[in-house]
C-alpha cells in the first residue's frame, strides 16, 4: 500500500497539543470544512507561547457537518467544554472533527527560529499541507529532529 503524498501541519494551542499528545484529546476541530485522506501524517505546531512544532499524530477521519453534528460526534473526545465549543463555533455554519490516533510526542521539539533559520517558514493560522520538500526543510532545521519527525518524512510517497 502507497503512503499519502503530504503531511498536514496543524497549529493547535499548547494546551490542546499537550492533550492530543497525552491521548486524552482524540478529535481537534475547526470551524471550517477539511478534505484530507484518512491515514495522513499530522505534524502537531504548538502556537505561542511555545511557538514549535511538538509532536506528530495521524488522522483517522474527518467528520464534516453542522456545528452541533459534530459536537454530538465529538462530545467525549475533543477536549473543551460545550460552552467553550459554542462559543469558539459562534457564527461557523459548518464544523469539522479531526479525528487522531498514535499520538507521539518530540523529546526535542523544533522551534520556530529553527524552522525560520533553514528557509522561509510561516506557521499557518489553522492548518496547511507539507510535502516531501517542506518536511526535508523542517529535518534539516533540527539536526537532532526527532524520530517521528524522520518517520512521517519516510511514510510520505517520494514524488
Amino acid at each position: 500500500m502507497n503512503g499519502p503524498e503530504r503531511a498536514m501541519l496543524l497549529s493547535v494551542h499548547p494546551r490542546w497539543a499537550t492533550a492530543i499528545l497525552a491521548g486524552t484529546k482524540t478529535v481537534e476541530v475547526r470551524r471550517q470544512r477539511v478534505a484530507s485522506q484518512p491515514g495522513i501524517p499530522i505534524l502537531l505546531y504548538a502556537t505561542a507561547p511555545t511557538m514549535a512544532i511538538v509532536g506528530t499524530a495521524r488522522l483517522v477521519s474527518v467528520h464534516v457537518a453542522s456545528p452541533s453534528e459534530v459536537w454530538s460526534a465529538s462530545r467525549d473526545s475533543n477536549g473543551i467544554s460545550r460552552r467553550d465549543y459554542d462559543a469558539y463555533m459562534d457564527g461557523a455554519r459548518q464544523a469539522s472533527g479531526l479525528s487522531l490516533e498514535d499520538p507521539i510526542a518530540f523529546e526535542e521539539p523544533v522551534p520556530l527560529t529553527a524552522l525560520r533559520a533553514a528557509g522561509p517558514f510561516h506557521p499557518p493560522q489553522s492548518y496547511r499541507y507539507l510535502t516531501r520538500d517542506d518536511l526535508c526543510q523542517m529535518a534539516a532545521a533540527a539536526p537532532n529532529a526527532d524520530a517521528a519527525l524522520q518517520g512521517v518524512l519516510s511514510d510520505l510517497v517520494p514524488v
